[in-house]
């Protein structure tokens, strides 16, 4: 018994059968954030009440930089990801659906190449 209709299969909206990838890259990618999520909130908590130069000085060490670019990586990602499945479940216009998911994809890219840029100007000085 077939579940996909010959419309569905037609227009390329049934099942592609990666609906276990998906599912298990969000969950790594839940996972890696995790101590990373930690790690900032931590390390932020820690540069409370210090001046410019302390923070400054702390995103020069390679290994705050490391992190910090990890850690908006795996958020982004993990945002795309779970905001994917949100939009394919509860948008049912094909045009908005195709639009909305474009739109996030374009601007969590933007935001994320965005932000490990300015980690890494400040790195480099």
């Amino acid at each position: 018994m077939r579940l996909e209709t010959p419309h569905k299969k037609a227009t390329g909206l049934g099942p592609v059968k990666t609906g276990f990838h998906h599912w298990w890259i969000q969950r790594l990618t839940a996972v890696a954030l995790i101590p990373l999520t930690l790690w900032v909130v931590f390390s932020v908590a820690s540069l409370a009440g210090e001046d410019y130069a302390s923070v400054a000085v702390w995103f020069t060490e390679p290994l705050t930089s490391v992190l910090l670019s990890l850690f908006v990586f795996f958020a982004a990602y993990h945002a795309s990801l779970g905001l994917q499945v949100v939009l394919e479940d509860y948008t049912h216009t094909g045009w908005l659906k195709i639009t909305a998911l474009t739109m996030v994809n374009f601007s969590l890219i933007f935001l994320g190449a965005s932000s490990i840029i300015s980690i890494l100007k400040l790195f480099f000085g």
